[in-house]
């Protein structure tokens, strides 16, 4: 029969075992990156001027005509996959901008209807974010003063969306990180850090490198589908910013993630966007926002393959700070 002693030496023994194995978890996560050391890498890591004053491609520089013939000889069995979640008519609280579309005609002989997207950049729109959407100090990428480059009236004169009008296609890399800790989904909060990344590529044998696509999931959708809808604002796990130097090293061209940033923040944290707002603006990178990587992740689990050929077509929207966008995995 278990007294109330009893009772009360087993709670303490199982708060203990949490604290030791919730200390054990913070003591493996390396300390917060302070904005000092983020003003510092905006100069030491910085890509500006690596491809010449006029740049406008970033490291989509490093997509050359090699790069895609080699990520093309990595299709064997033809197997296309998207990265896009489904566009929404709906407001949620996941997704809080839907899309407008309405039918203009539905007769016997046809039919056609009309889009709007709202909120581009917003949480419900997988998308492929201009150079020209985030600035530093009133710089964009390359050091650009935005100052008559990006006005209301006119929208981005440099940097638009359009540079990549003639498509991204590259190899990608599938750093599915649920899958490392055996686990569905991680926990909103969790900081996914260059640990488990290179755990990740010891596991699977596959690294990211130069020119390559980089995507990591943390399994926004999966949670989506065990508790409902969730505000990824409030609720999202993502890459901790010390990922950016780990970035520039592996010089990759693209870089893809369901959510970004990590929410809720620890205490005397960065921007939750740090890392997203680096990546592009400074480093340079091609950022795939706001992807669907779950059936990527299965078909990828199925064959055992964690690099494949991966094909992105913006929109060609004169002027544009990014565009929607289907990205398309090809195994």
């Amino acid at each position: 029969m278990t007294t109330q002693r009893d009772a009360a030496i087993w709670v303490a023994a199982l708060t203990g075992v949490l604290t030791v194995s919730l200390h054990g978890q913070r003591a493996n996560m390396p300390p917060l990156v302070t904005q000092a050391q983020y003003n510092q890498w905006q100069t030491e890591l910085s890509n500006w001027g690596r491809w010449g004053p006029d740049d406008e491609l970033g490291a989509a520089n490093l997509i050359t005509p090699t790069k895609r013939a080699e990520a093309a000889a990595l299709v064997e069995d033809g197997f296309t996959v998207s990265l896009a979640s489904d566009a929404e008519k709906v407001a949620t609280i996941a997704n809080p901008c839907p899309i407008e579309w309405s039918m203009v005609r539905a007769t016997r002989t046809a039919a056609s209807d009309t889009v709007a997207y709202p909120c581009i950049h917003g949480p419900g729109t997988t998308h492929l974010d201009a150079f020209a959407h985030i600035f530093f100090d009133g710089k964009m990428w390359n050091g650009y003063d935005v100052d008559g480059l990006v006005t209301m009236e006119e929208g981005a004169t440099k940097n638009s969306i359009m540079t990549v009008k003639d498509g991204l296609v590259t190899r990608a890399v599938l750093y599915d990180i649920p899958r490392l800790k055996d686990v569905a989904y991680l926990e909103p909060g969790t900081r996914i850090t260059v640990a488990d990344l290179e755990a990740w590529e010891a596991r699977t044998g596959v690294r990211v490198g130069s020119g390559d696509a980089f995507l990591v999931r943390w399994g926004r959708w999966a949670r989506e589908d065990a508790l409902g809808p969730f505000d990824t604002g409030q609720e999202a796990a993502g890459l901790d910013n010390h990922v950016i130097p780990w970035l520039k090293e592996r010089d990759v061209a693209i870089a893809g993630w369901e959510t970004p940033g990590y929410m809720p923040q620890p205490e005397g944290d960065i921007s939750r966007l740090a890392l997203h707002n680096f990546a592009l603006t400074i480093l340079g990178i091609q950022v795939l926002d706001r992807a669907d990587f779950q059936a990527l992740a299965a078909a990828a689990a199925e064959r055992e393959r964690y690099e494949f050929m991966m094909t992105i077509a913006p929109l060609p929207i004169p002027n544009g700070t990014g565009s929607p966008v289907n990205p398309i995995a090809m195994f």
